[in-house]
């Protein structure tokens, strides 16, 4: 239960906020209007701003670092010559 509280109330950022303050504006805008459709994309943002996820999940958009260049056996390097 510790885990969930402090889920909840730690480590808020500009992207959080703003997931919340969208999801909130559809909940209002689809009970006004009564539309189911727009409800639901309320719960898909509201769910993400409680459990502090995005749409790719964890590490979703994760890109690996460059890995070193192996020379291969039996290649040179190439000198240049800078020609004005």
């Amino acid at each position: 239960m510790d885990s969930i509280k402090q889920r909840l109330l730690t480590n808020w950022h500009l992207m959080r906020i703003m997931r919340l303050a969208i999801g909130v504006w559809l909940l209002v805008v689809g009970i006004q209007t009564h539309d189911w459709a727009v409800g639901l994309f309320s719960v898909f943002f509201l769910y993400q701003a409680f459990t502090d996820t995005g749409c790719c999940g964890t590490q979703g958009c994760y890109t690996s670092a460059a890995k070193p260049m192996v020379k291969k056996e039996g290649t040179e390097d190439i000198e240049y010559e800078e020609v004005k």
